[in-house]
């Protein structure tokens, strides 16, 4: 089954590369802050979610979408991407010393001969705490341009991950693709890496 990604992370994109998912990807276009703006983080990130599966649903017959959305969480305060690095200096100071919270949404949408048949939408969520940063720290980092394209203005897989203490929760979640979550869900509906089903192949010859 036709496996499609609604994303153009390429945190997202490696990840599933990684564990062995064949699929492609249909970049969608969403304006995500009007969502942020009139909902809380959680229902934000599902709809957000939902609606990149929805639009990337439309342009196939068959096949299995996957949204996501990641938001980084402190004092009820939503930090999303940081447009300029002043701004990812704000979200670091911020940050700094405190422990913030990570929410993924994926959502998931089985289409059959152009028609929706399944969906799922879950979230999952993961605590990061971040040791107290110097202003020097937090420069130098903005400074190597890689916080600029991070929600919360920070790559835990990344040069920033020198600056995380401890995490609670699922490591794949804080870059942006809770894998074993998503795994889950797509085995509700059969789907499985290329390894995992040549290997039931394989038994099946046996």
């Amino acid at each position: 089954m036709k496996i499609i990604l609604a994303s153009t992370s390429p945190r997202r994109f490696k990840i599933l590369k990684e564990k062995g998912f064949e699929f492609e990807v249909y970049p969608v276009r969403l304006d995500e802050e009007k969502f942020m703006r009139s909902l809380p983080p959680e229902e934000a990130a599902k709809r957000i979610s939902l609606e990149k599966a929805i639009m990337a649903a439309k342009k196939i017959k068959d096949g299995v979408i996957i949204g996501a959305d990641t938001v980084v969480v402190y004092n009820n305060t939503v930090f999303g991407k940081p447009r300029t690095p002043e701004e990812a200096v704000k979200m670091l100071k911020l940050l700094s010393g405190k422990v913030h919270e990570v929410i993924t949404a994926i959502s998931i949408i089985e289409v059959k001969n152009g028609e929706k048949c399944r969906e799922f939408v879950e979230c999952v969520k993961t605590e990061v705490k971040m040791m107290k940063l110097s202003e020097e720290e937090i420069k130098a980092y903005v400074n190597t341009g890689e916080p600029l394209d991070k929600a919360g203005a920070y790559a835990i897989q990344g040069l920033g991950g020198i600056f995380i203490e401890w995490i609670n929760g699922c490591y794949y979640n804080v870059i942006g693709l809770p894998i074993a979550k998503l795994y889950e869900l797509l085995k509700e509906i059969g789907v499985t890496p290329k390894w995992i089903h040549q290997n039931r192949a394989c038994e099946a010859d046996l």
